[in-house]
């Protein structure tokens, strides 16, 4: 090869190289709640004051996912005459005016306000770039008297719950109407399944017998949710190992972990308490908007989270690395978690205390995941999850 060629070949590595570099540099963390409700079903205040809360709290994107409803066509809420409910819609408002807010007094002297939509509430705070608000629902449905939810994010249409005659058959059914939707309007859907330790309505076994679902929720903020189990039931972080050792030795695709809040009261905070801020996820993408951000969770560029926060997540060379953006106050265990083929037990692999971890994947792992304690205590916890988390997804198996 002579001299000129090899010029011409050195350029193109370098134009290959710089055009990765700067895909991988244009690329950035959003972070949001996909589990939240508000007076649209069972939530304790106004969609405006959450979104507000959540946009002034560095959230990038939010989903309001009520009951079975989406935030469209008229609805009238009754203010509870409590003076704590009396005092919010004051100061709602004070806030917004009475250009924007449409309240009447009915002859029993109660208070009652006219919800704002979706279309309508979203124009006071989305900014690109800056906060996107997903239509979301949460699919509400059940089986002899075990609730079985499910979260459709970025939908355009509302969904029925679909019924079944079993756990199993209403989870798929449900799950099977959302892809249906995204199929039929050819939009970015996805669909997680909530709190499966609620009322422990949802054990292991329909879990993994379920067909095209891959993400649920590790942890979720709601206090009767019993992210850890008890003495009969294993936590949902442990039956997260058991659902992704069954799905890669059956050539499943794999199930990622979600955190949420779950949030219902605005209010009154504490552990009793179903509050906002507990819980979410950080996403790798490359812009913010409904598209990019459904492609990277599906694509599992995402970790969640209830305090602790990373620099970066990387898989190269089947070594998965985290960097931890420090707190000074606090120090973090870093705990690698797998499971060796033919394996029926998960098990730690490596655990070191630091900001910065990596572990080498060998040929006989099923997968890897990386889970990081920080020693600071969440500032409004749930059970006995008193310390910050984070939680990467699964590495190592061939999609």
């Amino acid at each position: 090869m002579n001299l000129y060629k090899i010029s011409i070949l050195v350029c193109i590595i370098m134009f290959f190289n710089c055009s990765e570099e700067k895909t991988t540099a244009s690329k950035q963390w959003y972070k949001g709640n996909l589990h939240t409700h508000s007076y649209w079903s069972d939530g304790d205040e106004f969609p405006e004051v959450i979104m507000d809360w959540y946009k002034s709290n560095g959230y990038h994107f939010v989903a309001l996912t009520d009951h079975n409803t989406l935030a469209e066509g008229d609805k009238w809420k009754t203010i509870s005459e409590d003076s704590l409910y009396q005092t919010a819609f004051k100061n709602y408002l004070n806030t917004y005016g009475t250009d924007w807010v449409n309240y009447k007094v009915d002859s029993l002297n109660r208070t009652q306000v006219k919800l704002k939509t979706y279309d309508e509430y979203r124009t006071k705070f989305e900014e690109k770039e800056k906060f996107l608000i997903l239509q979301s629902e949460e699919i509400t449905d059940g089986y002899q008297g075990k609730p079985i939810h499910i979260n459709a994010t970025n939908v355009k249409k509302r969904i029925d719950p679909q019924g079944g005659n079993s756990v199993l058959e209403v989870m798929q059914n449900n799950l099977d109407a959302v892809v249906e939707q995204k199929k039929a309007l050819n939009i970015p859907i996805i669909a997680h399944i909530n709190h499966p330790n609620f009322g422990y309505a949802i054990d292991l076994e329909d879990m993994i017998a379920l067909k095209n679902e891959q993400f649920f929720e590790v942890y979720n903020g709601h206090p009767m949710v019993h992210n850890s189990g008890d003495e009969k039931h294993m936590s949902t972080e442990l039956m997260w190992d058991y659902i992704n050792m069954a799905y890669l030795e059956n050539n499943k695709p794999v199930m990622y972990g979600l955190a949420t809040d779950d949030s219902h009261h605005y209010h009154v905070k504490g552990s009793k308490w179903s509050n906002a801020g507990r819980g979410w996820i950080m996403v790798q993408a490359d812009s913010l908007n409904a598209k990019s951000l459904i492609k990277a969770i599906e694509s599992g560029r995402f970790y969640a989270s209830t305090g602790v926060e990373l620099k970066d997540v990387t898989f190269s060379d089947n070594t998965l690395s985290v960097v931890i953006k420090k707190d000074q106050n606090a120090t973090y265990n870093i705990t690698f978690i797998g499971c060796e083929k033919g394996e029926n037990e998960p098990k730690e692999l490596y655990n070191t205390i630091g900001d910065k971890a990596s572990y080498k994947l060998t040929d006989n792992l099923l997968y890897v995941r990386c889970k990081i304690t920080s020693s600071k205590k969440h500032n409004n916890p749930v059970e006995d999850l008193i310390y910050e988390n984070a939680w990467t997804q699964p590495y190592g198996f061939k999609p």
